[in-house]
C-alpha cells in the first residue's frame, strides 16, 4: 500500500494543484491575491514578513541543490559529501530559524490583531497548519537529526541524497522508485506528505499569490509624477491674460 502511495501520490498532488490553478483562475481571476492586511497592522508585518519570506527562498535553493543535483555532479566538481553537508545543514540552519521566527510573528499577529483576525478565513488557518506542519519537521529534519542527532542513529547527519533525491529525480522522470523512499526516516516520509498536501491546497489559498510576480512591471513605461510645488496654486479659478 505505501509503495503504491509514494509511486502515484506526487501526481495525484500534482494534478490537483493543475487543474485547481485553472479553476481558480477561470472563475476566481479576481480573488488571485495574498488579500494583504497591512491596512491593519505593519509593525509586525515589517518584521515577520521579509524575515519568513527570505528564510523560504533560501529553504527553496536548498531544496533545488539536494534534490534535484545529483551527489555524483557535486563530487566531480570538487566537492565532497562532508563539505555538502557542514554547507547544507548551516545555511539550513540559518533558513530554518528566519522561517520559524518569521511564521511565528506572522501567526500571533494574526492572531492578537483583532482586525487582522477578523479577516482571517478558514482557508487561512488551513494553509498555516499545513505550511506550519511542513516549517516543523522541514526544521526537525536540519536541526533536530542532521545537526544534533537527536535519535542517535545519524551521528554524521542522514544522508537523504542517497534515497529521497533519488526518489524524488525518479518522479520527475516518470519512473518512480518507492523504495528508497520507505528507507528514509519517518519525519522525512511526513515532510514528503506535508509537501504534497499544501502542493495540493495553493490554488485554494492565498498562497496561489507566488504565481503572480509583476513581470509586466518590466516593460510598463515610467509613471511621471509632479510635485505640488512645481506650480502655485490659487483659490478659484485663474484670470486669462487679455490681450
Amino acid at each position: 500500500m505505501l509503495n503504491v502511495f509514494w509511486n502515484s501520490g506526487p501526481y495525484v498532488a500534482t494534478m490537483i494543484f493543475i487543474v485547481g490553478i485553472i479553476w481558480r483562475y477561470k472563475y476566481d481571476r479576481y480573488g488571485w491575491t495574498s488579500r494583504s492586511s497591512q491596512i491593519y497592522e505593519s509593525k509586525l508585518l515589517r518584521i515577520g514578513s521579509p524575515m519568513f519570506h527570505v528564510g523560504i527562498l533560501m529553504a527553496l535553493g536548498g531544496h533545488f541543490m539536494g534534490l534535484v543535483i545529483p551527489a555524483s555532479f557535486t563530487e566531480k566538481i570538487g566537492v565532497q559529501e562532508r563539505q555538502y553537508h557542514i554547507v547544507a545543514v548551516a545555511m539550513g540552519s540559518i533558513a530554518a530559524v528566519m522561517v520559524t521566527f518569521g511564521m511565528l510573528i506572522l501567526i500571533y499577529r494574526r492572531r492578537t490583531v483583532l482586525r487582522v483576525f477578523q479577516v482571517t478565513t478558514k482557508l487561512d488557518k488551513l494553509m498555516y497548519l499545513v505550511l506550519g506542519t511542513l516549517v516543523g519537521l522541514g526544521v526537525y529534519n536540519t536541526i533536530g537529526v542532521n545537526l544534533l542527532n537527536l535519535p542517535g542513529k545519524y551521528p554524521d547527519g542522514y544522508n537523504y541524497r542517497e534515497t529521497v533525491s533519488v526518489w524524488f529525480r525518479s518522479i520527475a522522470t516518470f519512473n518512480p522508485r518507492a523504495e528508497l523512499m520507505m528507507e528514509a526516516p519517518l519525519t522525512f516520509q511526513l515532510h514528503a506528505l506535508a509537501s504534497m498536501a499544501l502542493i495540493s491546497i495553493i490554488p485554494i489559498t492565498r498562497l496561489v499569490h507566488i504565481f503572480s510576480a509583476p513581470i509586466g512591471y518590466l516593460s510598463r513605461p515610467y509613471l511621471v509624477y509632479r510635485h505640488r510645488s512645481a506650480r502655485k496654486s490659487r483659490r478659484g479659478w485663474e484670470p486669462t491674460k487679455v490681450r
